[in-house]
């Protein structure tokens, strides 16, 4: 063994060690420093008693496994056996000794299969980029056989460094979107977030803004300059954030076509996050998550405050973003943007989701929007927040076992797309 692989097996035992005691403060000082500033020890608390309420609790943990192929940073797997079931801890340990990235894996599940719906005779993919210089990313356009034109989207991906797909354990609810449109008619590009490919680069000014709409229009550009798309009738269909900000890139370019909008969130986000997190500390009680829902509660009347600025600093806010992204989010209404617009709308939401719900989101947009002939609302009782059909009430460990969006919500957005 190198001895580069050494001393990131010895990194991570320590890093397993804290985990086994709960010691998340001293675990964030493993971090790298981009990871540290995304990553609070009271979120990270809050992520694992989620990974691990639904599987009856944390369990036994056990050595780190070097993951085999990998150069430097060298990457380890650690497994969680909890009493319901296990999943991994997946980190590497990079040349200077520390983590870089970190993610919770579910055990005992395949690799994703295509959904049932879709016809991958019916499309072809390439591998394109999206936007300009060195921020360029990485993305897949997907086209229908046979002759145009075709409507065309643009996907939007969920809040986090997501991959084109919107990965989550064995779950790929963008690519379930990309193959199903594509092989009902659509043409789809669909694109890695900037925080994905670029997590360390990002500059500290950094807002969602930037994050999002500069791949928007250019992918959107991109897809009305493709054979057979109908460049009259390209759309952007986003998901929780992306659905957010779908509006926002919609004012920026009146050629947008219409927007689908599935599960996007209009509470405040700083709010949203403190909702969210007491449920989750509902389903591991305890002092401990007592403590860490207060210490974001705090975080979250920073952003509130008038007196927020931009010098405030990162780690007194909300996961670690900066207050420039947190002024930039605030002074954003994508209800009051969507309203301004005068494109076609597709709204829809799940009844289950826990994350964005009818009660705190979709109220917002229905109040703005139901009267208008253009836009169309509909709420699917069963669908979780990815639009994963299912019973009683839904929880992290649900995204942990495979799903597919709803044949009825593919179904949906493609009718709805035909009759633009």
């Amino acid at each position: 063994m190198r001895t580069d692989e050494v001393k990131a097996l010895g990194v991570a035992q320590g890093f397993a060690a804290l985990l086994r005691t709960e010691r998340f403060a001293e675990i964030v000082e493993l971090f790298a420093p981009p990871l540290r500033a995304a990553v609070s020890a009271d979120a990270l608390r809050l992520a694992w008693a989620a990974e691990s309420a639904g599987r009856g609790g944390a369990g036994e943990i056990g050595e780190p496994v070097r993951a085999a192929g990998d150069a430097v940073p060298v990457r380890v797997r650690i497994p969680v056996l909890c009493p319901d079931g296990s999943f991994t801890v997946v980190t590497s340990v990079g040349g200077d000794g520390l983590l870089h990235g970190l993610r919770f894996d579910a055990d005992g599940v395949g690799a994703w299969q295509p959904p049932p719906y879709t016809e991958p005779d019916r499309f072809t993919e390439q591998e394109v980029l999206v936007g300009t210089g060195p921020l360029a990313v990485p993305g897949t356009l997907s086209l229908p056989a046979g002759p145009g034109p075709w409507p065309a989207v643009v996907l939007l991906g969920g809040g986090g460094a997501f991959d084109r797909d919107e990965s989550s354990g064995p779950n790929k609810p963008l690519k379930d979107l990309a193959w199903g449109l594509a092989s009902r008619q659509v043409a789809v590009l669909r694109f890695d977030k900037i925080t994905f490919t670029q997590p360390g680069s990002l500059p500290p000014d950094f807002t969602m803004a930037d994050e999002y709409l500069p791949y928007a229009l250019a992918a959107a550009r991109m897809l009305r300059q493709q054979p057979g798309v109908d460049a009259g009738r390209v759309h952007l269909l986003g998901h929780s954030m992306g659905g957010k900000v779908a509006p926002r890139a919609a004012a920026a370019d009146p050629s947008i076509a219409g927007l689908v909008l599935l599960a996007a969130d209009a509470q405040p986000m700083h709010e949203a996050a403190v909702r969210v997190a007491r449920r989750l500390a509902a389903l591991a009680p305890g002092p401990d998550m007592d403590a860490a829902v207060a210490a974001l509660a705090r975080q979250a009347a920073l952003v509130a405050d008038p007196g927020l600025g931009p010098d405030t600093p990162s780690e007194l806010l909300p996961f670690g973003f900066s207050a420039t992204y947190w002024l930039d989010l605030r002074a954003y209404d994508p209800v009051a943007t969507a309203a301004g617009l005068s494109c076609p709308m597709l709204i829809l939401q799940g009844g289950r989701d826990y994350q964005v719900t009818v009660a705190d989101d979709l109220t917002h947009w229905q109040r703005a929007l139901a009267d208008r002939p253009e836009v169309a609302i509909r709420i699917h009782p069963d669908a979780n927040h990815f639009f994963f059909s299912g019973r009683g009430a839904s929880t992290p460990a649900e995204y942990a076992r495979p799903g597919h969006v709803d044949a009825t919500v593919v179904d949906e957005i493609a009718d709805w797309l035909a009759r633009r």
